[in-house]
C-alpha cells in the first residue's frame, strides 16, 4: 500500500496539480486575509483572530479538493487501467485508503504554510500571543477533518464515472451538501420537528463546535464515521465491476 501511496503522491508533483491546488489555496486565502479590505482582513479587523482563515478555507477547498480527487479512479477508468490497479496484492480498500491518504497529504501540505498566519497574529496581538490559541488549533482540527470528508466525498465520485469533469462537478456537488446543503434543508418547515437532527447531519455544525477549541469526542466520532462511510460506498461501487 505504501508503494501506490508513493505512487500517488509523486503523480501530484511530477505534475503541476500539486503544486497549483497549494498555490491557489495559499494565494485566495492571502489575498482576503491580509490584501481585500473589509470584514475577512485581519488588519482592518483590529482582532488577533484568523476567523477569517476558517470561514475562507471551506469553500476554498470546496473547489480545490475535487480538482485533486477528479481523477483517482476516474481516470483509471477512462485509460483502461484499472483493471490492472486492481491485480495488484492489495485489498480494495487498501488501495483506495492509498489514493485517499495520497488526497489527504496534499491537503495537509497546503495547510503547513498557513502556520505563518498563525505566527504573525501571534506577533501583531497586543500584547503580543493575544490570541486564542485554543480555539485557533480546534478550528484547524476542524478544518483538516472537514477536509478529509472532501478528499473521501471526491474519491468517491471519481469511482462514479471515467469523466474527470463529471467526477469534479459531482465532488462539488456532494460536498458542499454535506457542508452547508443540511443547514439550509433544516430551515424547511417540513422538517421543523427533526431541525437539530438534521443540521447535525451536516459538516458545518461539528466544524464550528470545534472551532471553539473544545475537541469533543462526538465531533471527531462524526468525522471519522462519515470518512469511513464514503470509502465504504466506494469500495462497494469498484466491485460493483464483478457483479
Amino acid at each position: 500500500m505504501f508503494t501506490l501511496l508513493k505512487k500517488e503522491i509523486n503523480s501530484f508533483f511530477s505534475s503541476l496539480t500539486g503544486y497549483i491546488v497549494i498555490t491557489v489555496f495559499l494565494i485566495v486565502n492571502s489575498l482576503f486575509i491580509w490584501v481585500f479590505p473589509g470584514q475577512n482582513n485581519v488588519l482592518d479587523g483590529g482582532y488577533a483572530t484568523l476567523d477569517s482563515l476558517f470561514t475562507i478555507a471551506p469553500w476554498v477547498f470546496l473547489f480545490l479538493v475535487p480538482a485533486v480527487t477528479m481523477r483517482m479512479f476516474a481516470d483509471e477508468k477512462h485509460s483502461g487501467t484499472i483493471e490492472l490497479l486492481f491485480t495488484r496484492p492489495l485489498s480494495d480498500f487498501q488501495i483506495i485508503f492509498a489514493k485517499y491518504l495520497a488526497a489527504l497529504l496534499l491537503v495537509l501540505f497546503s495547510l503547513l504554510p498557513t502556520l505563518i498566519y498563525f505566527y504573525s497574529v501571534y506577533q501583531l496581538g497586543n500584547p503580543v500571543g493575544n490570541i486564542d490559541i485554543g480555539g485557533t488549533w480546534g478550528s484547524y482540527i476542524g478544518l483538516f477533518f472537514l477536509a478529509a470528508i472532501y478528499v473521501s466525498i471526491g474519491v468517491l465520485s471519481s469511482s462514479f464515472t471515467d469523466n474527470q469533469i463529471v467526477a469534479f462537478i459531482l465532488g462539488m456537488l456532494f460536498s458542499f451538501i454535506a457542508y452547508i446543503g443540511f443547514d439550509f434543508m433544516s430551515e424547511l418547515s417540513i422538517f421543523e420537528s427533526i431541525k437539530v437532527f438534521i443540521i447535525n447531519l451536516g459538516i458545518n455544525e461539528h466544524y464550528k463546535s470545534m472551532s471553539r477549541g473544545v475537541i469533543d469526542s462526538r465531533d471527531v466520532i462524526y468525522f471519522v464515521s462519515v470518512i469511513a462511510f464514503f470509502l465504504l460506498i466506494t469500495k462497494t461501487i469498484l466491485q460493483s465491476r464483478k457483479w
